[in-house]
This record gives structure tokens, C-alpha cells and sequence, in this order.
């Protein structure tokens, strides 16, 4: 049967379908995206990649979609139901690509290719039927409104709602379940008129039953390909709105996983936590503030709770889902002490800089134990801007400390870190420990005044006093070397990471 438009209703059908499949347009970009960034890191490349080749292939779906001249109704319904499917399950499908076959990123390549194609087709399509009952000029304005407002809606629903709240996993299985429906809306509106109409009610029924079963299985499904990605027992697993976090525990050694980067062993943290905390509190001229950025599991409040002289600790973490872990979870409870619970600690959940801007109080101490500056969302908390930042809530003979990576898997990352510490505050105390779990790790230590460490007089496991001056002794093959200062405007940092961890991990 020819494609008749008879009705204003017709056509707010078919924009109605357009709201549709322009929120699973977008929100297949961002899932790949996200999924790529999971298991690979450097989020900004790899949206960047995955939105230039999604656009690219809807390029071509647009360009092929001309030789499509009649059952247009049709067309458009069986596109849906092929997306529905396609899109639900490329994230259970790349899950797989990434735990069983050195071929994730090929992978990845045909899924955008054939998703971005079939997207391409769907917008030239409508927007011929729609032509139909309105002027050209009104269809293409109507058709892209509903396209650009369905794209608005997908951003949000996708970062407030769907990768929080479901996963990446379900949340694949709900955007194929969009395009079922756009597909059954046009169905229905024009059942008179879509030849093969009980074939294709049969297939949209059929997929959404698929995807019903995927979603279903897809518990079963995470824990699966998770198990296989980490060598230990999961004990907990769960997608927060920022990351996926993961505690496996073997024996004796619970690990603490965000985004597959290993943040903690229980079977040597303290080498790090005591590093990272002692000597700067050690250098430092009081001690009655003292400010966390990061440390969301409690280990290095932990430490700061043996000085009595502390009187309040301000620990600052982004990701309420990793600071309620370590607030319940029995197992960081026993290996963190309790710390988070102590009334002398206040937990705020707040992006590191923001509370920095919005806050009047002073620290006679601040600890950085943030993440590795893996992607320019965490390079920000890195640069000359955030340092000075830092600076302004110093109190008087005030210390800060940062972990900056490995000064040996990444030297030129690290010297950079000191380098831009250095262009703020004056001052820097670079030092080392080696922590089995990460190998060689690095701290720079800054302030405004000359630092001076003392001894640590609190009960330690790994730090004494005899081996202290040690740790400022810098290897021949981690010596300084010359970098740019990373500034907001060039991330230098973020790129001198990613090549010197690719030289090992390639």
C-alpha cells in the first residue's frame, strides 16, 4: 500500500516517533561512550571518537536512505526493530568483546558503524512522509524540533536516571525498549495503510519480548563477565552516578576497584596511607584542621585520627555511593577503623573544586588523594587553577600533599605534577614509597614556606623514623625531568599520563 499522511494526528504520530528515536540516538552514543571509557579509561577520547564515527555512519545512513523510495511506513518500523535489538544488546556484547577476545575496539567499531547507519536512515525517512501533509519547508522545522528536544531529554534522562538507576547493562535494554515503542506507535496509527502489518506486529512483539529476557538475565549476566574480569570474589558491585565501583575480597586482601582501576590493597595500603598522610603532618606547623579531597573509604581519616591535637577533619569525596560503602560496609569498616563515623570527621559529597569555591575555612593541612589524572575531569584537579585555589585555604606554616601516579611507570606525569606545584607554592618536597600492589609511588608535598619534616611520633606499621629520609631519595631512573605546567587551558598532564602508562600497558 503507498504511504498516505490524512491527519494532523498522522503527523504528530510520526513526530512523536521522531521525539523517540532521537533520545535512543544519542543515548547509544553516550552508552557506548561510557562503556568504552569503563574499560579503557580516558573518557574524553573515547566519546570524542565514538561521537565523530556515530555521526560519520549517520552520514551515510542519510546518504543511503535516498534509495529507499517506497513502503516508507514500513521501513522506518522494521529500522526500529532491528535498533531495538542491535541497541539493547551491544553493551552485553562489548562486555564480551572486552572479557574474552583481544578485539574490543573493532567491536566497538561495528557497533557504532551499524547503529550510526540504521540511525542515519530513520530522519530522511520521516521526514518524506511527513512531506506528504505539510509543506517541506514546515516538515524538515518539525521533524528536527522533535529530533533536537528528544536529544535534550536522552542527555539528562541518561546521566540522571538511566546510567545511575539501572546500569549500563539495563540501561541498553530500556533504550531498545524507546525504539519499540516508536515502532509500535506507527504501527498502530497506521495500521491501515502498512502492508505486512501482522508480520511486523509479530516482530516488534518478538523483540520486545528479547529484550525483555536480556534485561531480565542481565543480574546474572554483570556478575558474570565482572567475576571474569577480576581474578577475586566480588563482594560488591554497583554503577553509581560517576562510576562503577567494585570491592573483591581473596583471603586475606579485600581490593577496592572505580572504573577497573585498582584504588586500594588491604594487604599493603597502609605503605600508601601512611606516606601520603604522616609526613605532611609531620612537616606541617599545627594540625587542628586538617582537609581530605578524595579518600572516600576512610583509610586516610584513619590515619589522621591518631594526631590528638586534630580537632576537625573535612573529607570532600564527589561519590556519595563510595563514602556510604565505607560508611557501612563491615569489611572497609574493620580496615578503615570506623574513621568516617568519628564526630571530629564531616563528609561532604562535592566536587573537590567546587567546595573549594564556595568555602571561607582554612587547613592547617590538605590532603589530595584524589584519582589518577586519567581524563580531563580529573586533570582539572591538577592544574595551576586548582592549586592556587588550594593555596587561598591554607592556614599560616600550612602543608598540602598530593599522590601524583608512579613516578616510574609515568615519570614525565609526575614531574609535572611537581612542576606545576612548584609554579604556585614555592616550595615542593617530592618523595617516593613502594607500594607492592602499584609499584613505585610518588607524593609531592608543597607550601609557601620552606618545608621541613620531623619525625612521626604516631604508631605506624610501615613508616618509622629511621626509614623517612629514605623516601626523599629520588631513583636515577625517576629523577626530575622538564614538563610543561599544567594549566586548565593546555591538560598537558593528561596526555603525559596516558603515554607514559601505555609504554607498559599497551
Amino acid at each position: 500500500m503507498p504511504t498516505v499522511i490524512s491527519s494532523s494526528r498522522h503527523v504528530g504520530a510520526l513526530l512523536t516517533s521522531t521525539f523517540l528515536i532521537a533520545m535512543c540516538a544519542l543515548a547509544y552514543e553516550l552508552l557506548i561512550g561510557s562503556v568504552s571509557s569503563y574499560f579503557l579509561g580516558n573518557s574524553i577520547t573515547h566519546f570524542s571518537i565514538t561521537i565523530g564515527l556515530f555521526l560519520s555512519f549517520m552520514g551515510v545512513g542519510s546518504f543511503l536512505s535516498k534509495r529507499i523510495e517506497n513502503m516508507l511506513l514500513e521501513r522506518f518500523v522494521f529500522i526500529e526493530i532491528f535498533l531495538s535489538i542491535l541497541g539493547g544488546f551491544s553493551t552485553l556484547a562489548l562486555y564480551a568483546a572486552f572479557t574474552f577476545t583481544p578485539y574490543f575496539y573493532l567491536a566497538v567499531f561495528l557497533f557504532i558503524g551499524m547503529i550510526g547507519t540504521l540511525i542515519g536512515f530513520e530522519i530522511p525517512i520521516i521526514t518524506r512522509i511527513v512531506e506528504q501533509h505539510q509543506k517541506l519547508s514546515h516538515a524538515v522545522a518539525h521533524v528536527f524540533t522533535a529530533d533536537y528536544l528528544g536529544s535534550l531529554l536522552a542527555s539528562l534522562t541518561f546521566a540522571l536516571v538511566l546510567l545511575p538507576w539501572l546500569g549500563l547493562m539495563r540501561s541498553a535494554f530500556a533504550i531498545g525498549f524507546i525504539n519499540i515503542a516508536a515502532a509500535a506507535i506507527t504501527l498502530f496509527e497506521f495500521r491501515s495503510y502498512i502492508a505486512h502489518r501482522r508480520f511486523l506486529t509479530f516482530a516488534t512483539i518478538s523483540a520486545a519480548m528479547l529484550l525483555t529476557l536480556g534485561a531480565i538475565t542481565t543480574t546474572p549476566a554483570v556478575s558474570f563477565f565482572e567475576q571474569k574480569l577480576y581474578s577475586d570474589e566480588i563482594l560488591y558491585s554497583q554503577q553509581s552516578a560517576y562510576q562503577n565501583i567494585v570491592l573483591t575480597q581473596f583471603h586475606d586482601d579485600l581490593r577496592l576497584f572505580l572504573n577497573g582501576s585498582l584504588q586500594f590493597s588491604s594487604i599493603d595500603e597502609y605503605r600508601y596511607h601512611e606516606s601520603l598522610v604522616h609526613i605532611p603532618m609531620s612537616a606541617a606547623a599545627t594540625r587542628e584542621s586538617v582537609l581530605i579531597l578524595g579518600g572516600g573509604d576512610g583509610l586516610a581519616a584513619r590515619e589522621v585520627l591518631h594526631y590528638a591535637d586534630v580537632q576537625h577533619i573535612t573529607l570532600v569525596d564527589l561519590d556519595p555511593a563510595v563514602t556510604n560503602l565505607a560508611l557501612n560496609h563491615p569489611l572497609l569498616l574493620a580496615i578503615n577503623q570506623r574513621s568516617l563515623h568519628n564526630p571530629n570527621v564531616t563528609v561532604i559529597n562535592q566536587d573537590a573544586q567546587t567546595y573549594l569555591e564556595h568555602t571561607s575555612d582554612r587547613y592547617s593541612v590538605i590532603l589530595i588523594d584524589l584519582p589518577d589524572p586519567n581524563d580531563i575531569a580529573v586533570g582539572k584537579l591538577y592544574t595551576t587553577e586548582f592549586y592556587t585555589l588550594v593555596a587561598q585555604h591554607l592556614a599560616e606554616g600550612g602543608i598540602v600533599v598530593t599522590q601524583a601516579t608512579s613516578p616510574y611507570f609515568s615519570r614525565s606525569a609526575f614531574w609535572c605534577i611537581a612542576n606545576t606545584m612548584q609554579d604556585v607554592f614555592g616550595n615542593i618536597s617530592p618523595y617516593t614509597v613502594n607500594v607492592p600492589s602499584f609499584g613505585p609511588w610518588g607524593f609531592v608535598m608543597a607550601s609557601p614556606m620552606t618545608i621541613s619534616t620531623s619525625s612521626v611520633d604516631v604508631p605506624t606499621r610501615y613508616l618509622t623514623n629511621d626509614i623517612l629520609p629514605s623516601l626523599f631519595t629520588i631513583d636515577p631512573d625517576m629523577q626530575r625531568v622538564e614538563t610543561e605546567i599544567n594549566t586548565l587551558d593546555n591538560q598537558i598532564l593528561v596526555h603525559l599520563y596516558d603515554d607514559g602508562w601505555q609504554q607498559w600497558y599497551q
